[in-house]
């Protein structure tokens, strides 16, 4: 039936990922038994928890990457899966998948792959996006647990990544005052005069508290954080009364050893005395609203209300450097991957 190439992560990462912890492995296609569904990469997905969750499995090794894609369905003996259809499904990093859905991910769950919606004349590879768990993490991330109010000055590390340049316009559309932190001059101009930040820190160039305290003179009300670490810390001791703090998540230690706990400032104070309610999560928690932000989204963007960035990466054989320059900060918006 043919030959269908994956990437395994072989070597453990000891502090940043490199090429040498994957081999690029090919294998017999088997034929499909009845039930059964042969999926098709067009687009693949790199995100930062990709890094993190591997420190789940506990050293583990041996197994294809995990990860979502965008796939076409290039044969089908499953009634629910037309040929020629576009799907979004957990396969990890290989370019033919054979199953009968659900499947069973790498971390035991069983994770049925969908239809996609019409997206009319957006590319399909938003669903690995703003149109995707991304753009449901920003949605409900953001608005469940920050439950902004207009007037509200809300904070967004990792401002220019995929989640964080959502957020930041989300806050806008309710009516808030949004400052980004992010790593580049560039990335943030886009924030400021394309994205309509209020404003936005450089944290690797410019004294974040005292940038904050300028843009944001009356303190913060909101902090949706991409990043933790010391840069998390400064923002919280300049938040206001009842302030809220999403934690979507800690890129700024991803490279570190769980072990060793990275170190910064105490929090427990300003938490203490501004009575601020934290809360972490994880976006499959809304699994039962999950086409309600992608419908919200993909309405967002057709009133001219959302845009969206996309760092396209061209070759299926680029995937560990597609990974690699997203965790360093190399890319802008949605890091993606063109078979």
């Amino acid at each position: 039936m043919g030959k269908n190439k994956k990437w395994v992560y072989a070597r453990a990462f000891k502090g940043e990922p490199n090429s040498s912890n994957f081999d690029l492995v090919e294998e017999d296609i088997p034929a499909l038994s009845d039930g059964e569904v042969l999926f098709e990469a067009l687009y693949l997905s790199v995100d930062p928890y990709m890094r993190a969750y591997v420190n789940k499995l506990g050293g583990k090794t041996g197994f294809t990457m995990f990860g979502g894609q965008v796939a076409r369905v290039a044969e089908s003996r499953n009634k629910d899966y037309k040929v020629g259809s576009y799907v979004f499904g957990q396969f990890g990093w290989q370019l033919y998948t054979v199953g009968n859905p659900g499947f069973t991910t790498v971390f035991g769950t069983n994770e049925k792959p969908f239809v996609l919606p019409d997206f009319g004349d957006l590319p399909l590879s938003l669903a690995l996006g703003v149109l995707g768990m991304p753009g449901n993490t920003a949605y409900f991330g953001f608005l469940e647990i920050c439950n902004p109010k207009a007037g509200d000055t809300v904070v967004v590390s990792g401002a220019a990544g995929a989640v964080g340049s959502l957020v930041g316009q989300i806050a806008k559309i309710k009516g808030c005052t949004v400052i980004g932190i992010a790593g580049t001059d560039d990335k943030l101009n886009w924030l400021k005069n394309e994205l309509n930040f209020d404003g936005a820190i450089n944290y690797k160039t410019q004294n974040v508290p005292a940038e904050l305290k300028k843009l944001a003179p009356n303190g913060v009300d909101c902090y949706f954080d991409n990043v933790g670490g010391e840069l998390s810390s400064q923002v919280i001791y300049q938040m206001n009364k009842y302030g809220r703090i999403s934690v979507c998540g800690a890129i700024s230690s991803y490279n570190d050893s769980f072990t060793d706990v990275p170190k910064a400032s105490i929090v427990q104070i300003p938490m203490v005395l501004n009575e601020l309610r934290m809360e972490g999560f994880v976006v499959t928690r809304w699994q039962t609203r999950w086409m309600e932000g992608i419908t919200q989204n993909l309405k967002w963007i057709t009133e001219g209300k959302l845009q969206y960035r996309e760092t396209v990466t061209e070759g299926f054989l680029k995937m560990p450097e597609a990974f690699i320059g997203m965790l360093k900060g190399e890319t802008t918006g949605k890091a993606v991957v063109k078979v």
